[in-house]
């Protein structure tokens, strides 16, 4: 029995490895085998069918059948979603619930204390990091937007505002919420209106035409630069530098408020550009 590669992939959303997910397959398509015909056709390997078959029992995906030899049924692919996301609620459920616990415990402030002082000993070389694709990116200023507390400075292209305001408009509300005012410098233009819109009731948006270049900066302590355009890219290969340095970070805010400070400041610049 051939089982493609693509499929078993798609079948890791189970909870499965490649060894579960073939020997789970070969045996939904008998109903019920013995290991060893559950091994000659899936191709895996007779030493390990035992182990993988007694781990998928153990998963709910199979029932033991007492005989000999031994035979394994299986059951409902409906049935296994079920239980699947029952399980990974369930988790979840302990998990969050755990880490709520310790939100608010002393080890949670030992921690940071151990975090505050021990930063006082990096070298400023070291407060770096390289993030690569756009959802990596975007991760980052996420983080960097809830640690933000009383400015955030983006300037960014066209595709940049649109994809800022699918994944960072729930932060920059809570930013804002917490008295973080937002400037976004960006090109303003047809193919980013709805962007426009949505981010200029929590953000003082401002006309920067063609800008090619991308940064974020907060509290003029820390920032990301992106080092590729949007012309040259796809979004997954997309290269971001995060840096937190004062010295650095104040040199560019500076040199911003300038080019900000020419900037259109009509209540509306996209509908003045239009027009």
């Amino acid at each position: 029995m051939m089982i493609s590669k693509e499929f078993v992939n798609k079948l890791r959303v189970f909870g499965l490895n490649s060894y579960e997910a073939k020997l789970w397959v070969a045996l939904l398509s008998r109903g019920t085998s013995t290991a060893g015909e559950l091994s000659d056709i899936s191709n895996v390997p007779r030493s390990r069918a035992y182990d993988v078959l007694e781990s998928l029992e153990k998963k709910g995906f199979i029932v033991t059948k007492v005989g000999k030899p031994i035979k394994y049924l299986a059951i409902s692919p409906d049935e296994v979603l079920s239980r699947v996301k029952k399980d990974i609620t369930q988790v979840a459920d302990t998990k969050t619930t755990m880490l709520e616990k310790v939100k608010g415990s002393d080890v949670m402030d030992e921690l940071q204390l151990l975090y505050s002082q021990g930063i006082d000993f990096v070298s400023p070389s070291d407060l770096t990091g390289s993030f690569k694709g756009q959802q990596s990116i975007m991760q980052q200023m996420d983080f960097m937007i809830k640690s933000a507390e009383k400015n955030i400075t983006i300037v960014t292209t066209e595709r940049g505002l649109n994809a800022i305001s699918l994944n960072l408009i729930r932060p920059f509300k809570k930013a804002v919420d917490r008295g973080v005012s937002i400037r976004i410098a960006t090109p303003l233009t047809e193919s980013n209106k709805k962007a426009y819109n949505i981010l200029k009731e929590i953000a003082d948006i401002r006309d920067m035409p063609d800008t090619k270049y991308k940064y974020a900066m907060v509290d003029g302590q820390e920032m990301l630069f992106m080092l590729t355009g949007d012309d040259t890219l796809h979004p997954d290969f997309e290269v971001g530098i995060w840096m937190n340095t004062e010295f650095f970070t104040k040199a560019l805010q500076d040199l911003f408020e300038l080019k900000w400070n020419a900037m259109d400041q009509t209540e509306d610049p996209l509908q003045s550009k239009i027009l």
